[in-house]
């Protein structure tokens, strides 16, 4: 497929990597540029069919040389229902972005910046050359670095206990000798499955420590 060359970047695109090693690539491959990882932001809600999107994209429009991988940074945590129950699920590092290495080129920006809901490239902003109006972002790769340290940090950190209440939050017990008993949360310990509050007993504002089903957040 032929993209309009109007959209075209300038000369300097941060794509051109003069400085890559080519030494150990087949001679089709060394002409392309440098694999590297890039960041794009979506819309919020959107990653997993942002990177369904491009998979598909990249087959049908010959790119897939080029678009190597696409990644949604996530790390385990185990989630407290108000029943006490735990689910393990997984939460984005980085919600509302994609990561994505590809072999950056003009045809392969236009094929992801033209997926459905993405809505750019993290970079740095460029300004027109002629007239008024605001220039293009562009794209700027992670560095080594920050890769190895995203990569890491999902691949090792251990589940985060999550729990739909916090400190400030007003609860009513719904069982035990505080039942029907009004409050406030002053401290949650989500790995004890416990949260203590503030409950107003004989007139006087008195700590006490409830399991997770005993209350009910109040809205």
């Amino acid at each position: 497929m032929t993209f309009s060359s109007n959209q075209s970047y300038e000369s300097d695109a941060p794509w051109d990597d003069n400085g890559s090693d080519e030494s150990q690539l087949a001679p089709q491959e060394s002409q392309l540029p440098r694999a590297r990882w890039y960041a794009v932001q979506v819309a919020s809600g959107c990653e997993k069919r942002v990177k369904a999107n491009i998979d598909q994209r990249k087959e049908t429009l010959d790119v897939a040389d080029r678009i190597l991988q696409i990644a949604i940074p996530q790390t385990p945590a185990v989630k407290v229902r108000k029943d006490g129950a735990r689910q393990n699920i997984e939460e984005k590092v980085f919600p509302g972005y994609v990561l994505i290495q590809m072999r950056m080129d003009d045809e392969v920006w236009q094929v992801v910046k033209n997926t459905p809901h993405v809505i750019n490239f993290v970079g740095a902003e460029q300004k027109r050359r002629y007239g008024r109006g605001r220039g293009h972002v562009k794209p700027m790769p992670l560095s080594p670095s920050e890769v190895e340290r995203i990569f890491k940090q999902t691949g090792e950190q251990e589940p985060v206990v999550k729990i739909d209440m916090d400190a400030g939050d007003k609860i009513v017990v719904l069982s035990g000798p505080f039942k029907d008993f009004e409050g406030e949360v002053i401290e949650v310990s989500p790995e004890r499955s416990k949260l203590k509050a503030l409950l107003s007993i004989f007139g006087r504002d008195t700590p006490v420590e409830l399991e997770f089903n005993q209350v009910e957040k109040q809205s």
